[in-house]
């Protein structure tokens, strides 16, 4: 059954003054909130889309590939005749594209030369403690840092972005975030879109002044977004690989599009013109089961899909509009497909993708109950987990490793919740059980008043790891907890 926002209020303890306008005994539930740009919008499908550089290792060994990231400051032409400063890996948003297999080592050294402090995180990483991008594990400005990934997961499309304690938000908003893509043999042995149709979409919105650059509505006495915008940061533009509303000339043929939402605080719900059809193949853990056809795909932050789209359902000169069903206007507009030839295509999608695991809940060790919920944060509007804001010296759970937990998440307006060093399969949503095969995810989109249920085992590393909301203004307002694998 579906609990009422009421209802759920209720059951966090915050019910008892609610009104038409949706306040509590807290304050106002703010919601995500539209940052207007003062610079005119452009024209879309008038570039075309940029695809990432891929990084090259500076040397490797037997065992491992090591790569260099260099954090700095940058301009780029974003909007036509403006040049916008980014914050980029390498200078570049989004960042290189790192290209790893599974298993093999991967050590990424990463130097900054910003003017401030910087975290960088492996998104979907397995991963340990001491490389994983705890939030106060600070980069300093002129300082490096070796991020060690021993890669013992399966192939997935990950990313990586910066992840520094009550500042995520606008470091990641000014660009530091890349692809990280993670290959294995069971993926390789497919014959699944490769090479030049295996297109990796950075998807985000941001907004932009009259001079190009990309304003950020921070707070003048602390942390965090202003207090409007404390509910998340939305842009007037949608960004595709840091390029606006591009175009992308295909073939008529098959291409794999792996699909990040990279915004602060948008949802999409992407789909091709009526009749198209996205066939997903992949989550955030990497490969389904079985390929699945769909009319839409949903992402919240953080989320990624992995869909293949064949263009030889349509006709050359065709032109397809990649669109946000969730919006009107401008931003329901994403990216549009050219197509322009016929070629040939010795691709296929299997009807069987890969053997997934599935974890049994009768043989959790404990369930555990976290209440995402806005709150008081030192005078300011904030977001909670279980009535705590983020505190580094407390330990909200303490599974053992190797043993499997179901966690019970509810919230009060929407949060996608992000789980670091393990992935975890979704058992039920809003009391609802899962159907069909389980996926692999690190990321879940909790809706308005909502009970997710999802189940882990804890494996790999000790350590202390956190949990957390991927809208990244609430991360960065305290929704964020911590967890020791013991």
């Amino acid at each position: 059954m579906t609990m009422t926002r009421r209802q759920a209020l209720h059951l966090l303890g915050l019910g008892a003054a609610l009104s038409v306008s949706g306040c509590s005994l807290l304050g106002r539930t703010p919601l995500p909130r539209l940052l207007e740009s003062t610079a005119p919008l452009p024209a879309p499908y008038t570039v075309p889309l940029p695809l990432p550089a891929v990084a090259k290792p500076v040397r490797t060994d037997a065992h491992t590939d090591y790569y260099e990231l260099v954090q700095r400051q940058a301009e780029v032409e974003i909007l036509p005749g403006l040049r916008t400063p980014i914050w980029g890996y390498g200078g570049q948003f989004p960042g290189p594209t790192i290209r790893a297999r599974s298993g093999r080592r991967t050590v990424v050294q990463v130097a900054n030369r910003l003017g401030v402090p910087t975290v960088t995180h492996l998104h979907g990483g397995h991963t340990p403690a001491e490389s994983d991008g705890y939030p106060t594990d600070l980069v300093q400005p002129g300082t490096r840092r070796d991020h060690t990934f021993p890669l013992d997961q399966r192939a997935a499309t990950l990313w990586y972005h910066d992840h520094r304690m009550d500042y995520t938000g606008p470091q990641v908003w000014r660009g530091l975030a890349g692809f990280f893509l993670v290959s294995d043999q069971e993926e390789e042995s497919l014959p699944l879109p490769s090479g030049e149709r295996d297109i990796p979409l950075m998807i985000c919105d941001r907004s932009f002044n009259a001079d190009g650059s990309m304003p950020y509505p921070a707070r003048h006495d602390g942390p965090g977004a202003r207090e409007a915008f404390m509910g998340g940061v939305l842009g007037d533009v949608i960004l595709v690989n840091g390029a606006a509303w591009p175009e992308l000339r295909v073939d008529r043929a098959r291409y794999r599009l792996r699909l990040l939402n990279g915004s602060n605080a948008r949802t999409y719900e992407l789909a091709l013109p009526a009749g198209g059809t996205l066939v997903q193949i992949g989550s955030d853990g990497g490969l389904l089961a079985a390929p699945r056809p769909l009319d839409r795909v949903r992402l919240a932050p953080g989320e990624r899909a992995d869909v293949i789209v064949d263009f030889a359902a349509y006709r050359v000169g065709d032109r397809v509009e990649l669109r946000n069903l969730l919006e009107e206007g401008p931003q329901a507009r994403v990216m549009r497909f050219a197509v322009d030839r016929d070629a040939r295509d010795d691709s296929a999608i299997p009807t069987t993708l890969s053997r997934i695991e599935v974890l049994d809940p009768a043989k959790a060790k404990v369930t555990r109950d976290f209440q995402f919920a806005s709150g008081d944060v030192h005078g300011h509007t904030g977001w909670l987990i279980n009535g705590r804001p983020f505190d580094t010296g407390h330990v909200e759970a303490r599974p053992r490793l190797g043993d499997i937990e179901v966690w019970r998440i509810t919230s009060d307006v929407a949060h996608p919740v992000h789980l670091h060093l393990d992935h975890f399969q979704v058992l039920s949503v809003a009391g609802e059980r899962r159907g069909g095969p389980p996926e692999w995810k690190d990321t879940v989109e909790l809706r308005e008043s909502q009970t997710v249920e999802i189940v882990t085992r804890f494996t790999g590393y000790r350590g202390r790891y956190v949990m957390h909301c991927h809208n990244l203004e609430h991360e960065d307002m305290a929704m964020m907890t911590n967890f020791e694998v013991i």
